[in-house]
């Protein structure tokens, strides 16, 4: 609801002037060494062992109490199929496979490290750089140990330590394969899941908030000792219109330790749409996903971050158990709608150095399996055997990473919304066809 408040009171203090005549620039493909990539997560691929519940973390215990709509089960069991997901990942023709090692798993108990599940990720590290591709390593994907949370996860005053810890044993780990690092995943997003999950308080989720500002800054001068000239960052949930609010809790406030922007861009709104207000319910494939707005996104952030390069960390399209989308939006076109936006921010000199495509395969959309975003789809409730079937996507995203983009000819398949409030009101006064 918070969303949809911000939404519908940016429509009433929008400048009473005249929209702007729209900026024009030629679309073209990407430059040469632009990044194409996936995205994923460990608990939300890899889940819990068979048949058990561990390994024990704060997200194990709140689908034990309850809490969620599906049981995780062992997600689409990545723990032990990353050999054919990374050679699909291979397959698209990308060079990043963004990963999180997970806390909960390689530390069970406090300075025990789990020594199977510690070789599992270097595997599966050492099999995405003997693919060809470049890890982008996320640190913290809002999991934390058992023992973490018996203690208050982010309201014990000691969690900063015992992180940083783990943070450094990872970072001394793989710093040698030269990874991308992505120190926590959507830190207000972090904080609102421990909040509405954890019951962490008003006053603790302050004090959670100022932690994650210190691990951050910590690990990023750490991370810049054991890898020279590595890049590193925490990426951006964005939020239509109240991004900039967002943004002066955490961002504005790391922002000289971050090497580029990391942002997610999922959901968009206009004067005439604002659907997007589904995305905070449990029916998010009914908000509007209209691909014009990661333009505005991209514009917003370079005019607040000037000298810093964008990354686009995730962005996808969710649907109903697979089914087809109300609005008739097919994954494969609104990946190329993506695309060809991108291509316009870089043409009008946008600094976006990279493109990750959430997800590889359907996973645990923390809670639920209804939500798919993959670009393979797996029927994890239905099919024993987590067949990767592949989306109209697959083949739209290999053509995009084998052309660097969706070529100077290709226009949208869906018109650029009017009077957007994707990154309001400047969306709305300064638009792009």
């Amino acid at each position: 609801m918070v969303l949809a408040s911000a939404l519908l009171a940016t429509v009433w203090v929008l400048p009473a002037q005249a929209i702007a005549a729209p900026v024009t620039a030629g679309p073209g493909t990407l430059p040469q060494g632009f990044l194409w990539g996936v995205s994923s997560s460990g608990f939300q691929s890899e889940g819990l062992r068979s048949g058990g519940s561990s390994p024990d973390s704060n997200w194990s215990r709140y689908v034990a109490a309850g809490k969620v709509d599906d049981p995780v089960g062992t997600a689409v069991d990545f723990r032990h199929r990353y050999r054919s997901d990374i050679a699909l990942a291979k397959s698209l023709g990308v060079k990043v496979y963004r990963v999180s090692v997970e806390w909960a798993r390689i530390e069970p108990r406090p300075g025990v490290v789990d020594r199977r599940e510690l070789a599992y990720y270097d595997d599966m590290i050492a099999a995405i750089v003997g693919a060809g591709m470049r890890p982008m390593i996320t640190l913290d994907h809002w999991v934390y140990p058992g023992w973490v949370a018996s203690r208050g996860g982010w309201s014990n005053a000691s969690t900063p330590t015992a992180w940083l810890r783990n943070a450094r044993f990872v970072v001394d780990r793989y710093a040698r394969y030269d990874p991308l690092w992505i120190t926590i995943n959507e830190p207000a997003v972090y904080i609102l899941n421990e909040v509405r999950m954890g019951g962490l308080s008003a006053s603790a989720a302050a004090s959670m908030r100022d932690r994650l500002v210190d691990v951050h800054t910590s690990i990023y001068r750490y991370i810049h000792q054991r890898q020279p000239g590595a890049q590193v960052s925490s990426n951006i949930a964005y939020v239509p219109t109240v991004e900039p609010v967002l943004d002066a809790a955490f961002v504005d406030r790391v922002r000289d330790s971050l090497d580029f922007i990391g942002l997610d861009y999922y959901y968009s709104a206009s004067v005439r749409d604002l659907s997007a207000i589904n995305a905070a319910t449990d029916t998010a494939w009914n908000a509007s996903v209209s691909a014009d707005g990661i333009y505005y996104a991209l514009r917003d952030l370079a005019r607040r971050y000037p000298g810093k390069p964008l990354y686009i960390i995730e962005t996808g399209m969710p649907t109903e158990n697979g089914k087809p989308r109300r609005d008739g939006y097919r994954r494969g076109d609104h990946l190329r709608d993506l695309v060809y936006w991108v291509s316009r921010a870089r043409a009008d000199r946008i600094p976006v150095i990279g493109f990750n495509y959430w997800s590889l395969t359907d996973n645990y959309e923390w809670g639920s399996y209804t939500p798919r975003f993959g670009l393979y789809t797996v029927d994890v409730k239905t099919d024993p055997t987590l067949r990767r079937q592949p989306t109209d996507a697959v083949s739209a995203y290999r053509d995009v990473t084998a052309h660097n983009g969706v070529g100077q000819a290709y226009r949208p398949t869906r018109p650029a919304q009017w009077c957007s409030l994707a990154a309001a009101p400047a969306s709305c006064t300064q638009p792009v066809h």
